[in-house]
């Protein structure tokens, strides 16, 4: 006779509900348990900087691990909701670099570099490609070439015909290296001309205002163009001109503040320059831009607190919020300057934060 055996094993029983609602409650709780210190930063005492000897090369030494500086403009609005973000260690890294930019009639090329390390490797590419260097001011940042019509390699160089047919119009070229829009850039820029008399027996000075044909401006992107592979080439073995030290480095943007308020942005740019910096600089901290007018000159953006642009916790079931037209910022030529400023859009009601809107847009712009 065979006997079955069914044993009856009862199933474990699940008993998460205390750990589930513990979870839960940390969860809701958020960071609660840990302390927050945001307000440290804002309550710190500024340290004293650090002083060298007055035999160091101060060139020689930067921050290793660089604090974000607080403008005196920002300092009177920080609160924990809105301390600066720790530093970006490739700020001053450009996206790329040997870049031929245009505004206008203004061309020139944009170095991630400092005008005395560009100096001298200016000057090795003009003696190199056959311009050769008759005089040069490194106070002025200026570098002028010999006559290139008596030279092949110059003659290749900017575009004139081997075998002219004629009398030709003697040419000489000048290349112009001074301190970028931005801090620790260098644009250099290229112009041919045409000298009063055959010997070009000194140096011209530099005409920011001197209008160009399309074939110069053609000219001068190749030359750039050119000068930006030779750079790029040398970058291993870059030297350092003393004499470039003298030249004039003067901020082309400046932050005013009243009361330390931030007030109005000061460009030391012709307008066109100007616009299209300050669009640059839009785009690159990520304000956006409604709407537009470069001949009214205005810019239309959204400039809200991330409280009022973020969809919170369940941003998940709903789409970003639309930007808004709340800020205006608006270019005023002034001679040989613009002058930037921003105020609050007549229908929007939150909080005026012109200033904050400034100081950002400063830090983009230098």
């Amino acid at each position: 006779m065979a006997f079955t055996f069914r044993i009856a094993i009862p199933k474990p029983v699940k008993s998460v509900g205390p750990l589930a609602g513990l979870m839960f409650l940390m969860a809701t709780a958020g960071c609660s348990f840990i302390e927050d210190r945001s307000e440290r930063y804002v309550d710190a005492p500024e340290g004293e900087p650090l002083k060298l000897p007055a035999s160091a090369d101060e060139s020689r030494f930067n921050q290793a691990m660089p604090v974000r500086e607080v403008l005196t403009a920002d300092s009177g609005r920080m609160y924990a909701g809105e301390l600066p973000e720790p530093p970006d260690m490739t700020a001053e890294i450009l996206d790329e670099n040997y870049v031929v930019e245009v505004v206008d009639d203004e061309i020139w090329l944009l170095v991630n570099d400092v005008p005395g390390r560009l100096w001298p490797a200016v000057t090795a590419y003009m003696n190199q490609k056959g311009l050769g260097v008759a005089y040069d001011n490194p106070q002025l940042g200026l570098l002028q070439s010999e006559l290139v019509n008596f030279s092949k390699r110059a003659r290749d160089l900017v575009g004139l015909p081997e075998n002219p047919e004629g009398e030709e119009p003697v040419i000489a070229v000048q290349a112009k290296v001074s301190p970028g829009v931005r801090r620790k850039t260098t644009e250099v820029q290229f112009r041919t001309f045409e000298p009063e008399n055959r010997d070009a027996d000194q140096l011209v000075s530099w005409n920011d205002n001197a209008n160009r044909s399309p074939q110069q401006l053609e000219t001068s992107r190749q030359l750039l163009k050119d000068l930006g592979e030779f750079l790029k080439a040398r970058e291993d073995s870059k030297s350092y001109s003393r004499a470039a030290l003298g030249m004039v480095v003067k901020p082309l943007v400046r932050l005013e503040s009243e009361n330390e308020v931030a007030k109005r942005i000061v460009m030391d740019l012709d307008y066109g320059r100007s616009w299209g910096e300050v669009r640059r600089a839009l785009d690159e901290a990520g304000i956006p831009v409604i709407d537009l007018n470069r001949e009214e000159g205005y810019f239309y953006v959204d400039f809200r607190p991330a409280s009022e642009t973020e969809p919170g916790w369940f941003s998940w079931f709903s789409e970003d919020p639309k930007p808004i037209h709340t800020f205006d910022l608006t270019l005023d030529n002034q001679g040989s300057q613009v002058i930037v400023e921003a105020s609050r859009a007549s229908d929007y009601s939150g909080d005026d934060r012109s200033a904050p809107l400034l100081s950002e847009l400063f830090e983009y712009l230098y």
